[in-house]
This record gives C-alpha cells, sequence and structure tokens, in this order.
C-alpha cells in the first residue's frame, strides 16, 4: 500500500512522512478511526515507507524489493496480529487476511468475521507470549524496522492485553507496533497511555465519490448518490456500489411515500406497506431504516438553519426542505429515538412487520398532533 492510493489525508500523511524523515518514528502507534476509513490503509501505507530502500519525500518508492513484498503483504519484517477464534492464530488465517486486504484495505470487523465465518475473535494470550515475544528479540531480517501490526486490537481479552502491555513498555530498538482500531475506548488505558494516536478522520462524501468513479467506474451521480448512504464509510460505499441502481436509489422514494402515507394517515397503505418491508431481506431492512436515520439527522439540521452542513443529494435536499416546514424540532427527535429502537428490533428478529407497523402508527399519531 502506497500513500497515493489513498483518497485524501493529505495532514494524516504529512505527519507521518515528516517523523520518518526526522526520525522521531514512536516505538507504538495507534491509528484510531471511524469503521470504513483509511486506518488501515494508512498503517500499512506507513509500514511500506518505513522499511522503503529509496524513499522519496512524499512517498514509497512501489518499486525496491521491500515495496514489492508489502504490495503482497508478505514482507518478512511484517507480523500481523488478527482477532481470531476456535484456539487458531493468526498464522492460520493470514492467507485469509491477505486475499480481504488485497481486495481493498477499508474493512470491518464484522466484514472479517465473516470472511473466516467466525462470529467473535480474540487475541489468545498463547500466541502474544509463544509467537510475538519471541519475534520481538529476532533482528529485522531485510528491513530497517521489524514491525507488528495489531488489527482490531479492542479485542485483545485482560490476559493477552496485559501481556502486550509488557512488551510496549520497552521494545527493542528498531520494532515498531501499529495497532489499528474503530474502538479505541474498549482498549487498557495502560496501553492507550503507551501509544502515540494518529486520529483518522472519516472519509469526505467527495472522496467516497471520487474512489468509486476512478476505482469502479461509477458514474458521478450514482457514486454521490451512495457516499450519501455510506456516511464516510468506503468499504460500505464499495459495497453498496456493487448493488443494482434501483436497491441504492429507491430508498428515498421508499422513505418519502411511507412519510407522506404516515401524514394522510393512510391505514390501508401503512398495513400494506408493513407486510411488504417484512419480505425483505434483513440486510435491506436495515439499509432502509439507516437511511431513515440519515435523513432525519439532515432534517433536524435544516430545521435548526444549518443549511450548509447537508450532505444530501438535490432530490432529497428539496423532499427535506418541503416535508421540514411540518415537522417540529421535537418530533424529529421521536423519529429518531424510534428509529433505532426499531433496528434494535429488527437485529434480534422480531417480526419485521409488526416493528415497521408500530413505527408507523406512531408516527402518524405524533403528525396529527402536530397539525
Amino acid at each position: 500500500m502506497l500513500f497515493n492510493e489513498i483518497i485524501g489525508h493529505d495532514d494524516t500523511r504529512q505527519t507521518l512522512i515528516r517523523a520518518v524523515r526526522h526520525n522521531h518514528v514512536a516505538h507504538a502507534q495507534l491509528f484510531d478511526g471511524p469503521p470504513g476509513g483509511a486506518t488501515l490503509a494508512l498503517a500499512l501505507a506507513f509500514a511500506t515507507y518505513v522499511n522503503c530502500e529509496n524513499k522519496g519525500p512524499e512517498d514509497a518508492c512501489g518499486r525496491c524489493a521491500s515495496c514489492v513484498k508489502m504490495s503482497k503483504l508478505a514482507h518478512p519484517d511484517l507480523k500481523v496480529m488478527l482477532p481470531v477464534a476456535g484456539g487458531a492464530t493468526s498464522e492460520t488465517y493470514l492467507p485469509n487476511w491477505r486475499k480481504l486486504i488485497t481486495e481493498h484495505p477499508y474493512r470491518t470487523y464484522e466484514e472479517w468475521f465473516q470472511a473466516v465465518g467466525i462470529k467473535q475473535g480474540n487475541f489468545p494470550v498463547k500466541e502474544v507470549r509463544e509467537d510475538l515475544i519471541p519475534k520481538l528479540y529476532l533482528k529485522p531480517y531485510e528491513g530497517e524496522y521489524k514491525i507488528f501490526l495489531i488489527w482490531f486490537p479492542e479485542f485483545l481479552n485482560l490476559e493477552s492485553g496485559n501481556a502486550l502491555l509488557k512488551v510496549l513498555e520497552e521494545p527493542p530498538a528498531k520494532t515498531l507496533f501499529l495497532l489499528v482500531t474503530n474502538q479505541p475506548e474498549k482498549l487498557l488505558i495502560t496501553i492507550l497511555s503507551r501509544t502515540q494516536r494518529v486520529a483518522v478522520r472519516a472519509f469526505t462524501d467527495e472522496e467516497v465519490s471520487m474512489h468509486l468513479r476512478q476505482h469502479l467506474n461509477v458514474d458521478e451521480k450514482r457514486a454521490r448518490q451512495v457516499a450519501y448512504l455510506a456516511d464516510g464509510n468506503l468499504s460500505e460505499a464499495i459495497r453498496l456500489s456493487g448493488e443494482e441502481a434501483d436497491r441504492t436509489e429507491d430508498r428515498h422514494a421508499w422513505f418519502a411515500d411511507w412519510m407522506r402515507m404516515c401524514y394522510r394517515q393512510d391505514l390501508i397503505a401503512l398495513v400494506t406497506q408493513s407486510e411488504e418491508f417484512d419480505k425483505l431481506g434483513k440486510e435491506k431492512q436495515r439499509g432502509l431504516l439507516d437511511y431513515s436515520l440519515n435523513l432525519c439527522r439532515d432534517l433536524f439540521l435544516w430545521k435548526h438553519g444549518a443549511r450548509d452542513l447537508l450532505r444530501l443529494p438535490e432530490e432529497e435536499r428539496t423532499f427535506v426542505e418541503n416535508f421540514g416546514k411540518i415537522l417540529e424540532p421535537d418530533f424529529l427527535e421521536h423519529m429518531v429515538s424510534d428509529l433505532n429502537e426499531a433496528a434494535f428490533h429488527i437485529e434480534r428478529n422480531v417480526r419485521a412487520r409488526m416493528v415497521m407497523l408500530d413505527l408507523s402508527l406512531t408516527f402518524s399519531r405524533l403528525m396529527r398532533q402536530g397539525k
């Protein structure tokens, strides 16, 4: 992975490169950012740059032996630790990880667990003590640094976390730990205190749209629509771009029709809609509820005069401006709360028809009160 392959994040890139060129590389760094962001991509680009044999002022060369091996995620001085299950080690799943990340490095831990067929992962303390620590005291094979990449360290349990902590306190020279997380609040405070945080922001809609256009040949209109739905999660955007266009573009039409039926208090239509919602797969049900939450957020911003913060495509923006005129802020707060609760119930396999009908009747009642 090279820095120039990552859309945006120039400020973070410059900070990382400056640390290497000024010989101020912290021995343990925590790449912390939102799901579907550039945390892993930046960590891999940094690892590539650190051991590049012909570093440039802006990026690794991409051609030396070290860069070629890093592009295949097979550098002998790169040790990768992953959350696994069933008494396995990271080495067991390394081919799966390489395949997944080679496709694109913006993965979430849910995608990782799904790819290897596990429901929950962790880092066995045995791997830290018997695999990581012995390798720690070996000299680098080829590069300047030995690099230990720990992906999703939030899945360290107390025992493995404490074992890692001892290593982080006094590592050998020319040893670099790169921890890549989406949930730093789940890490031990003592681990956080021994790492240098690299804050990685979410992708902007424009960056997501640009990536889809440049790398996946998505047309501009659809790329902007998908970017709005993904809300900075590039992995989600890549997944959505693979769906049929009408599956993503019809979410706005579905939400708009739903709100009109609630406003008209068309109970027969609402019952029919809830039955149709029940027939959808859970993934699409969740997608519709997520879209509804996003639109409610933009409605809330519009109602409070923060129109410059709206991320909406033109059609959705027009709807927000018109629909927002009949809504009170208190109603929007109720909507967000109820939508979150509905998503919670859907995930726990409550009958979708009942969840949807309850939502519709609640929204219809609130709209009637606001008239």
